[in-house]
């Protein structure tokens, strides 16, 4: 690291180094000569003058890059691709007359950016993964520990610490199919020519319309794709970038809803974020605990999610068949969203791997509420027991004030029970209530349900996806 220069802290701190390298420039760098290659060969398949020599001398270099002749390339001519050209050219005399024969700059540009995108999803897609199995398995070890629920924060009817998690795996799950279904309609954008026409592939094959389609055809095959968009101007569309960077901020939108519930679970000391030996929570007051990881979750979140609107932008000002306003802007948006992403995923793993939960403080919380949760229970036993519906319904409604009051303003225990115990218009002893007060008869099908979604929706898709199971988050700082 260089001490007296701007670096982003995605590189230094949050993103992986295997994301790191799919945006690096030797990825692209190395992908525009297997780009050059597939070219080559699906000219030659096709009939072209070139020769299976001149293909094998680009194969023969296509990775020992030679930079420095590039960069002084470059610093005469001020064009990236024509530097490289050149460069390849360089290495390679025999075949430097049909290096980039007949396409534009995008044909590299354009086709890198979408297959180290198709790349990066890919890299997403494990770890999402892995987040959602290590989310099951706490679901499933929690799924019946009977905890308050809370609307506007506010306590509700009770749910188990399990089933709360089948929430964060719900809105993963969506996470995922959005992000299937986009590398599912992924293609590159082959060789279009200058404004999408494929005319200067028209000329090279004398006219030829079914051997230039084929073109577009065979560099998809060779680069691993099902195919090409079927129309662009001289770039594919900007609306892919789109499509791609609002996946990742769904990805970002869901994990901000994760660790902002773990923060204030955190708050409340029923479960907590992994919390190291060594670790210092506060330079000031030693005894913190704060939920920082949580807390750069959301964070990085609230930067992908604005970041969305770089590529929609950029796609609704395209003008035409193309301009270049696009460039610096996606060189910027598209990869950070990848890096922050690649970081928060390894902040949920993380975070998910090792929280700890305090029963205790748990059933504490639900005791002191419970008795207010109980209530219609209790005014329908005391209805079979013969008392009067909307008499004892007001009457719970005037001890449950009470027994508020006592709690907020005096600091007492939660005396509701002993209340209505002393009503006898409930005709219901202090034994016969506190026998009520047990949280699992007021979950409902928490637990059931959370067998139900891990057994039939989240297991099968993790089956399926067993071999890209097992990572390990490595958190820099």
């Amino acid at each position: 690291m260089s001490e007296d220069k701007y670096t982003s802290p995605l590189s230094e701190r949050y993103a992986s180094k295997e994301m790191q390298f799919i945006f690096s420039p030797d990825m692209k760098f190395r992908t525009w000569r297997k780009l050059w290659v597939a070219l080559a060969e699906a000219e030659h398949e096709l009939g072209l003058s070139v020769t299976q020599e001149q293909i094998d001398e680009l194969k023969e270099h296509m990775d020992d890059i030679n930079y420095e002749t590039a960069k002084q390339r470059e610093a005469v001519v001020r064009h990236d691709v024509m530097s490289h050209v050149y460069a390849y050219g360089e290495q390679c005399p025999k075949a430097k007359g049909i290096i980039h024969l007949g396409a534009t700059s995008c044909y590299v540009g354009d086709n890198t950016d979408l297959i180290i995108m198709t790349k990066a999803l890919q890299v997403i897609r494990k770890k999402l993964l892995n987040v959602i199995a290590r989310l099951a398995d706490f679901a499933e070890e929690y799924k019946a520990l009977p905890t308050l629920a809370f609307t506007h924060f506010q306590p509700a009817q009770p749910t188990t610490v399990g089933k709360r998690a089948t929430l964060w795996l719900m809105e993963l799950l969506l996470d995922l199919e959005d992000l299937d279904y986009c590398l599912s309609s992924m293609k590159l954008l082959g060789s279009k020519g200058t404004t999408g026409t494929q005319a200067s592939f028209l000329e090279l094959f004398e006219g030829d319309h079914e051997k230039v389609k084929k073109v577009d055809q065979l560099i998809a095959e060779k680069m691993g794709f099902q195919g090409c968009y079927p129309v662009s101007g001289q770039t594919y569309s900007r609306k892919v970038d789109t499509r791609v960077v609002n996946v990742l901020a769904g990805i970002a939108a869901s994990a901000q809803k994760f660790s902002n519930d773990i923060r204030l679970l955190q708050h409340l000391k029923e479960i907590e974020e992994p919390f190291e030996k060594s670790q210092i929570g506060s330079s000031a007051m030693a005894y913190k605990r704060n939920p920082m990881r949580s807390e750069r979750i959301a964070s990085l979140s609230r930067y992908v999610m604005v970041d969305a609107l770089n590529p929609a932008i950029t796609s609704s000002t395209q003008w035409f068949e193309r301009t270049l306003d696009d460039s610096a802007n996606k060189r910027l948006s598209v990869p950070e969203a990848f890096l922050a992403v690649d970081g928060i995923l390894d902040l949920y793993l993380n975070v998910a791997d090792g929280l700890v939960v305090y029963p205790k403080v748990i059933e504490k919380h639900m005791m002191a509420e419970l008795p207010f949760m109980a209530t219609e229970n209790i005014m329908m036993d005391a209805v079979k027991a013969g008392g009067d519906r909307q008499e004892l319904h007001e009457k719970i409604r005037t001890l449950s004030m009470e027994a508020g009051r006592n709690v907020k303003e005096l600091g007492k225990e939660n005396n509701l029970l002993e209340l209505i115990a002393a009503d006898p218009a409930f005709n219901l002893s202090l034994e016969e209530l506190q026998a009520s007060m047990n949280p699992a008869l007021y979950t409902g099908r928490a637990k059931e349900q959370t067998e139900e979604f891990l057994r039939e929706t989240i297991r099968p898709i993790l089956d399926d996806n067993a071999k890209l199971l097992g990572l390990k988050a490595d958190i820099t700082v």
